[in-house]
């Protein structure tokens, strides 16, 4: 039984390890946002932590190894994992004034070092315990490496494609733990000879524990409307006295007043602008469907909408709880720059609107994406981006400006956010064609209307200085770093807005 036991321990310690690494997205995502900054803290305690538990693990072996003992590193190491949902909230909260690249390390190192440590420490104790003599020492180690990384890689396309978004993303990381204390209690049992009663004391345990996190489910009562766990991220639908809000991995996407389903965010009454450059109605192509507000907007002014969303759960959501109905809009279920490669018509207005405050698409805002998109651009077509930024002059601003200029001749930024230097959306014009009205907006009657937030942005429209702004390309592009100030504000404004724990 050793033998073979041996290799079980080692294929349930390296499934875990990439378990608890994607996991990882989706604990953290939801306050943090998944960013590069969130994939590098993860990857970075994931391996410093394998590192250590390496050094410690060969020692501790060496020492007189005893399967005993390594059942104990698995015990261990399920205990800590089955508490990470308990210590979230409190170790989330405490980290928020320390900056979000701090924050992030801190919380990873906290929740995921100590498990993977103890993780890492199987592999040289389980070689140790294998080989039969020194002639043997690198077959055998060359047979537990290639069994605990095949296991890596099923928990990886197990985890991903189908466990996070069918079972949940707590009761998989309580679930992750119980399998390791199931097998270590297994294993420390099977040396007395009772393993089956280890087993059987275990199962009720097991359902009461997978019973107790449950997955995240709708709370009607607390404003949240549906929570789902997607391929590319968490998808929220809230509800308060303010408005109806899609959130996805914690950044607000879409905002509507849930009785008339107009939208709340001005940039979508700002994107208006981009129709009276036109007689008449045309093709959109909206690239990042959201809840479907501009999409809406632009089907009820006798616009041919086409929408790509990558996300099918956010496409789902727009029309089950925001009110995009079928016949509004052609919604494509795809990467928008793959559209773009693959789509043979071409469309008076393009719409960008694919950006969060935690992570913007670096694909979608390079040189060769803008060309792309001119390559789908009818005659004198224009391509409207939507953005968030800290301040007009942001240099995210600016460069994303100064890239478009390198594709189009004209670029217009129209702002929203007052003061200047405050966190909020502009919209990006740009054509081959002068970017000037021949009639101005309607001058608007009520300060907080659709018609104030048209009038505002096309009156305070700028030139965007792009001196000293790199351009983009798809070989060097950092907006995830820029994001990251932009991340942080957001965020802290979110958590505000959303003090209840029920809402995340």
């Amino acid at each position: 039984m050793k033998n073979g036991f041996i290799y079980i321990v080692v294929s349930v310690s390296g499934a875990s390890v990439l378990a608890l690494e994607i996991l990882g997205t989706r604990i953290l995502g939801p306050f943090y946002g998944v960013s590069l900054f969130l994939w590098s803290a993860l990857i970075t305690v994931t391996l410093a932590s394998l590192a250590l538990g390496y050094v410690i693990g060969g020692r501790w072996a060496d020492k007189g190894p005893r399967l005993e003992r390594l059942c104990v590193l698995l015990l261990f190491a399920g205990l800590w994992t089955i508490a990470v949902p308990w210590l979230k909230t409190p170790l989330l909260t405490f980290g928020e004034a320390l900056g979000l690249r701090l924050a992030v390390l801190i919380a990873a190192t906290v929740l995921f070092f100590p498990p993977l440590a103890l993780l890492g420490m199987t592999g040289p104790y389980a070689i140790r315990l294998q080989a039969s003599g020194l002639e043997k020492v690198g077959t055998t180690a060359g047979y537990i490496y290639a069994v605990s990384t095949a296991a890596s890689v099923a928990a990886a396309l197990l985890v991903g494609f189908f466990l996070i978004p069918s079972v949940g993303v707590l009761r998989l990381t309580v679930g992750t733990g119980l399998l390791l204390v199931i097998t270590a209690l297994f294993g420390l049992a099977g040396g007395k000879k009772r393993p089956a009663v280890a087993a059987l004391l275990l199962i009720p345990a097991a359902a009461m524990g997978l019973r107790s996190i449950g997955p995240s489910h709708p709370n009607t009562a607390e404003g949240v409307l549906a929570i789902e766990q997607s391929p590319y991220g968490e998808i929220r639908v809230i509800e308060d006295e303010r408005g109806r809000f899609l959130l996805i991995d914690g950044g607000i996407h879409t905002m509507i007043d849930p009785e008339s389903g107009e939208s709340l965010l001005g940039y979508v009454d700002v994107l208006d602008i981009a129709k009276l450059f036109f007689e008449k109605p045309g093709r959109t192509l909206l690239v990042g469907l959201g809840g479907g507000s501009a999409a809406r907007r632009f089907a009820r002014d006798g616009w041919q909408v086409e929408a790509v969303e990558i996300d099918p759960v956010v496409a789902r959501f727009a029309y089950e709880y925001f009110g995009l109905k079928a016949d509004e809009a052609a919604v494509f279920e795809m990467d928008g720059r793959r559209f773009l490669r693959s789509a043979g018509a071409k469309y008076e207005i393009v719409i960008m609107d694919a950006f969060g405050s935690s992570s913007i698409p670096f694909h979608l805002v390079t040189r060769e994406s803008f060309a792309l998109i001119d390559s789908r651009l009818a005659p004198n077509g224009i391509l409207a981006m939507n953005l968030e930024a800290a301040g007009w002059d942001d240099m995210l601003v600016k460069s994303v400006g100064a890239t478009l200029q390198e594709v189009f001749e004209h670029v217009k930024a129209l702002p929203m956010a007052e003061p200047p230097n405050t966190l909020g959306n502009l919209v990006l014009l740009a054509s081959h064609k002068p970017l000037e009205l021949s009639e101005e907006p309607p001058v608007p009657l009520d300060r907080f209307s659709a018609e104030y937030n048209r009038a505002h942005a096309w009156d305070n429209r700028f030139d965007v200085d792009r001196k000293g702004a790199p351009i983009l390309t798809d070989d060097h592009n950092p907006v995830d770093i820029w994001a990251e100030r932009i991340n942080l504000t957001a965020r802290q404004k979110l958590h505000e807005h959303f003090a209840a724990e029920a809402s995340w």
